[in-house]
């Protein structure tokens, strides 16, 4: 036993999970449809991106591979390897959801047991009682938006308004989510917080999974950029998870990114927030050098799903994986004899797929380390399988759901 390593790229989805046409996303394939695109020429960008999909080293690790395992067809463009160094496969989730909570809670080992509440897809989006409520209950002057909708758009349509009226714009999504804007000095951030502790009081009895405050800066004539400074207010999972037993047995978890809020803080050791890709791989490596033997260092990659996934742009998203495959040789370099890293996803975001949100996908699972002989995994029939291959390497007591890969 050493470490482990928990590296979720959110929503690098590898081909649509069986039942993705119960979720109108039959034929997705984000890392598939980005690498054909790359190939054909129709990625390239101004900053600088060109030519076939570049990701070598994942390539070696077996995402290539595990993409081909999961559609049928290896990915254009990336290199057929005969051998990848990892542990590859593909997993499927059995939770009724393609959301980062339901991904994240089914990957440390715990299938969401129950239907998260949604907001249909009209306007007003919600319920009168609960605007109302929460209206008077944070002394506010009203909301905006009341609707489904990109949060970048809404902002750029709304900001001017929110402004000179005060009141915050208020959207959500096809996931199970109450998304709260503001300007962080005209409206003030620790008011749009407490606005969102409000909110999420208020969601509960809804089984809304989140609600997020989503602060900018900015103004009408420069227009308005979101900041680092978003917080997810989460249900907490309704039973333990990979995270707890890790605590429960005396070692320490590392939430980097939004980890922390994915799971209402519960089994998080020490957190270390960071706002983007860049941020959160510099803290990703400083988790290693702090974790000792026994603990567990647990990642959320924002930035292919937030910046590129959501806003449907292949050429970003195509550079960003790019980019996060440049640096993990910094990551191979820090880990020691013994440790185990698993690198997955936790749905899909499919780039070339119609609408702006998340496609139902399966995600890759390679798990590697300096004594660990590289295999196929097959086809793992549940996230919870990474969840459970952590706890046997931590020698933690089984969880319960999955099959360790070990």
């Amino acid at each position: 036993m050493a470490r482990a390593f928990l590296l979720v790229m959110d929503s690098v989805g590898i081909g649509g999970a069986p039942d993705a046409a119960d979720f109108g996303d039959d034929g997705s394939d984000t890392l598939g449809h980005i690498a054909a695109e790359c190939a054909a020429g129709r990625a390239d960008s101004t900053g600088g991106r060109s030519g076939p999909l570049n990701i070598p080293h994942m390539t070696r690790l077996g995402i290539g591979r595990a993409s081909e395992a999961s559609t049928g067809g290896h990915p254009a463009g990336l290199q057929r390897i005969e051998g990848p160094e990892a542990i590859w496969g593909h997993a499927t989730e059995v939770s009724k959801g393609k959301d980062t909570t339901t991904g994240h809670w089914e990957l440390a080992g715990l299938p969401v047991p129950f239907k998260w509440g949604y907001f249909p897809q009209e306007v007003p989006a919600f319920p009168a009682e609960l605007t109302e409520a929460l209206i008077a209950e944070a002394g506010l002057p009203g909301i905006l938006g009341n609707t489904h909708a990109s949060g970048t758009e809404i902002i750029e349509k709304l900001g001017a308004e929110h402004v000179r009226t005060g009141k915050p714009i208020c959207y959500t999504s096809v996931d199970s989510v109450f998304q709260i804007a503001a300007h962080e000095d005209h409206f003030g951030l620790e008011r749009l917080y407490e606005t969102c502790v409000i909110a999420r009081r208020l969601c509960d009895p809804l089984n809304i999974g989140r609600v997020i405050a989503r602060p900018f800066t900015g103004d009408d004539e420069n227009g308005f950029t979101r900041t680092p400074n978003r917080r997810d207010f989460s249900i907490p999972p309704p039973q333990p998870t990979l995270l707890d037993a890790a605590a429960e047995a005396g070692r320490t978890v590392y939430g980097v990114g939004k980890i922390s809020d994915i799971f209402a803080g519960k089994g998080i050791g020490k957190s270390l927030k960071a706002a983007d890709n860049e941020a959160q791989f510099d803290a990703t490596l400083q988790a290693a050098a702090l974790a000792g033997d026994g603990d567990l260092v647990f990642t959320n990659f924002i930035d292919f799903d937030q910046v590129y996934g959501h806003r449907r742009d292949v050429a970003g998203y195509a550079a960003c994986l790019e980019t996060f495959d440049a640096r993990l040789p910094e990551f191979f370099a820090v880990l020691r004899p013994g440790d185990l890293v698993i690198l997955t996803a936790d749905h899909g975001n499919d780039p070339t797929w119609t609408g702006t949100d998340h496609t139902r996908e399966n995600v890759p699972v390679l798990a590697f380390g300096p004594n660990i002989e590289g295999r196929p995994a097959g086809h793992l029939k549940t996230f919870a399988d990474v969840g459970q291959t952590l706890a046997a390497h931590l020698a933690l007591p089984p969880l319960r759901a999955g099959m360790s890969l070990m």
